[in-house]
């Protein structure tokens, strides 16, 4: 089985890029899975459902979903083997750019769109500089232009990266990136030993374990502070 982790920032498009892809991958007669990892809701397990797709969805609730996720990245696993896929999709909550649960050896793909700004590229950080692949979403909306500007933005935070344009409402793009997700030669059994690409942040406080009063006589372990000294 091969395994693609997805993320991306809230409403850049990951699930409309899915579901075309797997139209496209489906046609080659290649089994298509998901799992979609999120915080407190989704109904996004119920569109792939309509399109007769095995998934599953975790939510994190409290915890840090990118935590959950690779927790929980091992089991997801197993479960897509046992399931009999070609290709298990993971989908991130994408709600932390500083976080990026991807994994060594496991083909890496960032959504972003071109509605989010031209200096977001240089704000997310290892969800756009770590990966393999950046689709690059909602380019119908914003001139040629404009598409040129941020695209060049992608490319100088991440230039090692394959950078594409698909629209999720029409498919175009849909059917080069699903040549790209999926490989007979990159077949996985298990996770386990493998690294993530990038360390997630340290975040044990206070706070963490349920604290909520505010004030620093109630902020212990991990803490950083805000300089506000004049220079």
């Amino acid at each position: 089985m091969n395994l693609i982790t997805v993320s991306g920032p809230p409403s850049s498009g990951k699930t409309a890029l899915i579901i075309k892809t797997i139209d496209n991958l489906k046609s080659r007669g290649i089994k298509v899975g998901v799992v979609k990892f999120d915080c407190l809701y989704t109904d996004d397990d119920i569109l792939y459902e309509k399109i007769g797709v095995p998934v599953k969805k975790g939510l994190s609730a409290s915890l840090c979903p990118d935590h959950y996720f690779v927790s929980n990245i091992e089991e997801v696993t197993q479960w897509g083997i046992k399931q009999g896929l070609d290709l298990l999709i993971t989908e991130s909550a994408g709600l932390c750019n500083r976080c990026s649960p991807y994994i060594q050896d496991i083909k890496a793909i960032c959504v972003i769109d071109n509605l989010s700004g031209i200096n977001t590229p240089k704000k997310i950080g290892p969800m756009l500089k770590t990966a393999d692949i950046v689709v690059i979403t909602k380019g119908d909306i914003v001139s040629q232009a404009e598409r040129e500007v941020f695209m060049s933005r992608v490319t100088s935070v991440n230039p090692r990266a394959t950078t594409m344009h698909v629209n999720g409402l029409t498919g175009q793009g849909a059917y080069e990136f699903s040549t790209l997700i999926y490989s007979k030669d990159e077949e996985i059994k298990t996770l386990k030993g493998k690294k993530l690409r990038f360390s997630m942040p340290s975040a044990l406080c206070s706070y963490c374990l349920g604290e909520t009063r505010i004030g620093e006589e109630h902020q212990m372990g991990n803490v950083r502070k805000i300089d506000l000294e004049d220079k």
